[in-house]
């Protein structure tokens, strides 16, 4: 008997937030029990998320309907008790949670993460699958990167693929457009007022942009979600598909709309860098536990270089809102204390149990990999031009790594293979910028900027710095708490502590603007002593702290003066200024 493995999805409650499955097993029944399992992640996503938790009325029937018995085994794995050839299994979902890697339902729609929907039977990851889905009175499409059976069902080649593309269920705005021999689908959900012609306009320039980046592009159909809300910005990707989530309200803004615009590049260039180029531990995937990598700086922080610079190269951004976009990175790393603490490889690695759980000592312990890899990824983007008298740069190394990695050899990567190719690729020793990832030693960033004709300026950096407390604060009622302090400032030296209540400062009281702590900031000298009283557990305490100056940066990029005609070149080579 052939085996197949089928999913049937309903929405009886979409109301309340619920969807119904019906999972049909046939053909698998070699031992006396079927475990089937909910992954516990979404791949792109790097944190256990527990899916099964929203598991609801678990069932396992025969083909007659009659009850089959079934135990829970850990917490993401029911274990099914049978022998029989056909195995059917009902359980409801429930989805409230608003976000590109969680399930969302409700009356007007549904979005489906697949992580979080479908069961699969351990050790069957590789088998075929298709799905049906029963449409709710009024709901009238149904937008996804499966292969499409009829209106109404979908087939995946494997439970990656079907892992791989979200679902959106409703009344969602579609519409369809090529770009150099790829059909493009937008599906917009949610109200927003936007130009339809200009959005499809801007994607097809990006599109092609990268496009010239990469060579190919290995899609024949390509999906844009878009979830409109009241706030909040994101992105996940997929290998055709990708969902994102904007503001309502960005396409009135110029700078909104080129941030909703650089949303868009990133997420497309991850259908190459991450889904199609990447490192061997992230693919095929174990949905069961934590997947490792050190180089999530090269995965995202490549791609997070590569949005703006894609927008600097359509003309969406001019030279100085694209410098003062790549600055944005510098600043991020640089006014976090982490970045003395935590390499690029070790906040790729750790990524699990600090890039999205963050408290309030994070930022003096970790980085961010998309920052500090874009970072890099400029050293090497210039390094190359530089060496090559313009002749190459990072495109051609993803290109060439995109080829042999994926292409011919059909496999990920290990870091010291990238980096093999690329110096292969270019003729060039990058070994000072990849040992860097894994190094808490800084890069002269000036010595790559300056070779292009820019150069990297703190703007702070100046005889009388201003003073600082090094604290942040957040207003409750009026009332002033610090919300966190930076390492070694004087918060920190003097014991300050996140959750004080801030009253007074040198007998002036604190009130929600600030007034008070400014004034003794610009009234005072380094090394001065000043007396905070706090409210602290029910109980007043007078703090004292010795002022330092601030170590906030505030860096920008701009032209180097005296630049030669050589390094102007490479500069408007690097930034498609000619």
């Amino acid at each position: 008997m052939s085996s197949s493995i089928t999913f049937h999805l309903s929405f009886t409650e979409p109301q309340a937030h619920y969807v119904d499955v019906q999972m049909t097993a046939q053909g698998f029944q070699d031992h006396d029990y079927l475990d089937v399992k909910m992954p516990v992640w979404a791949p792109g996503s790097y944190l256990i998320r527990e899916y099964a938790k929203n598991v609801e009325r678990f069932q396992a029937q025969n083909d007659q309907g009659e009850s089959i018995p079934f135990e829970k085994i850990n917490k993401n794995t029911w274990r099914i008790f049978t022998r029989t050839q056909d195995v059917r299994v009902h359980y409801s979902v429930y989805a409230f949670e608003r976000s590109v890697r969680t399930s969302f339902i409700d009356a007007q729609h549904a979005f489906l993460s697949p992580v979080g929907v479908f069961l699969y039977i351990k050790d069957q990851l590789e088998h075929a699958v298709r799905v049906t889905v029963d449409l709710p009175e009024g709901w009238h499409k149904i937008s996804t990167g499966l292969l499409k059976i009829n209106e109404h069902s979908f087939l995946a080649e494997n439970f990656d693929m079907l892992y791989d593309c979200p679902f959106e269920i409703g009344n969602q705005n579609t519409w369809l457009f090529d770009v150099d021999g790829t059909l493009h689908e937008c599906a917009m959900v949610g109200r927003a007022d936007y130009d339809q012609e200009q959005l499809s306009a801007d994607i097809t320039q990006i599109v092609r942009e990268e496009n010239k980046i990469w060579g190919l592009n290995p899609n024949d159909y390509y999906l844009f979600i878009t979830h409109h809300s009241s706030g909040g910005n994101g992105g996940l990707e997929h290998l055709n598909s990708t969902v994102l989530t904007t503001s309502r309200f960005c396409y009135a803004n110029s700078d909104t709309y080129k941030a909703y615009l650089g949303l868009v590049a990133h997420e497309y260039f991850h259908l190459w860098n991450v889904k199609r180029l990447r490192p061997k531990t992230l693919g095929p995937f174990n949905y069961d536990e934590e997947n490792y990598t050190t180089a999530l700086w090269m995965m995202e922080g490549f791609t997070a270089y590569y949005d703006n610079l894609v927008l600097r190269r359509c003309d969406f951004y001019n030279e100085e809102d694209y410098l003062r976009q790549l600055a944005i990175d510098f600043n991020t790393v640089y006014n976090r204390p982490g970045y003395q603490i935590q390499t690029a490889a070790a906040a790729s690695f750790d990524s699990w149990i600090k890039q999205y759980r963050p408290d309030e000592n994070t930022h003096n312990t970790s980085i961010s990999y998309y920052n500090k890899g874009a970072m890099l990824a400029v050293a090497l983007d210039i390094k190359i031009l530089a060496h090559t008298k313009g002749e190459k740069r990072l495109d051609d190394v993803l290109r060439i790594a995109y080829e042999q990695f994926y292409l011919i050899a059909g496999s990920g990567f290990e870091e010291q293979e990238f980096q093999d190719l690329a110096e292969k690729a270019t003729g060039i020793d990058l070994s000072d910028i990849f040992h860097a990832a894994h190094q808490l030693t800084e890069l002269d960033y000036n010595s790559y900027f300056n070779a292009v004709g820019y150069e990297l300026i703190d703007t702070n950096e100046k005889e009388n710095k201003p003073l600082s407390l090094g604290i942040r604060t957040n207003t409750h009622d009026t009332r002033v708490m610090v919300k966190n302090m930076d390492r070694d400032s004087a918060a920190w030296q003097a014991g300050l502590q996140v959750d004080d209540e801030l009253l007074a400062i040198n007998g002036y009281r604190i009130e929600d603007n600030g007034k008070a702590i400014d004034y003794v900031l610009s009234t005072s000298q380094i090394g001065d002593e000043v007396q905070i009283i706090v409210a602290r557990e029910g109980l007043l305490e007078t703090i004292t702290l010795k002022l330092q100056e601030s170590n906030k940066k505030s860096f920008m990029i701009g032209r180097l003066e005296n630049a030669s005609a050589e390094q102007r070149k490479l500069g408007d080579i690097w930034l498609t200024l000619t």
